[in-house]
């Protein structure tokens, strides 16, 4: 490596990393197979049929939420402190949706992400992941790094 090629501030590689993911998820929750039974997909709510690697209860909405997450997610890693802001910020939008998860009646209107229990231990350790990401990684959180 080139003394002039710089690597990304820490927390815009981890940011990038996170956001990346999301979108493959979104993408994912899509695909014929890797979901299992994409034919009773719905937009949104409980009913929706379908599930991320036959576990994680996914709808329109979810993988639509996914992908503006993950694009969201890139767009504030350009910068290490908009960067650090998505990770504390969606971890603790995502610890809120693991709370949400354990009190909504996964059968009722009010499920209309859809989660289920596999979603809900998901979201915490998402949330925990990216909110201890943010903290973590210090540094001048102005950085414009490469």
């Amino acid at each position: 490596m080139s003394a002039t090629t710089r690597l990304p501030h820490p927390v815009r590689a981890a940011a990038m990393a996170v956001a990346v993911v999301f979108l493959v998820v979104g993408v994912l929750g899509f695909v014929p197979g890797i979901t299992t039974h994409l034919d009773r997909i719905t937009f949104a709510g409980p009913e929706s049929g379908a599930h991320l690697i036959g576990v994680f209860h996914v709808s329109v909405l979810h993988n639509l939420v996914h992908l503006l997450f993950g694009a969201l997610g890139l767009a504030m890693a350009r910068t290490a402190s908009a960067a650090r802001a998505f990770l504390i910020g969606g971890g603790a939008v995502y610890l809120v949706l693991w709370l949400y998860g354990l009190i909504v009646d996964k059968a009722g209107a009010a499920n209309f992400v859809p989660v289920n229990a596999a979603d809900d231990w998901l979201h915490l350790g998402l949330g925990l992941g990216m909110v201890a990401l943010g903290l973590a990684l210090k540094g001048n959180p102005h950085a414009r790094s490469a």
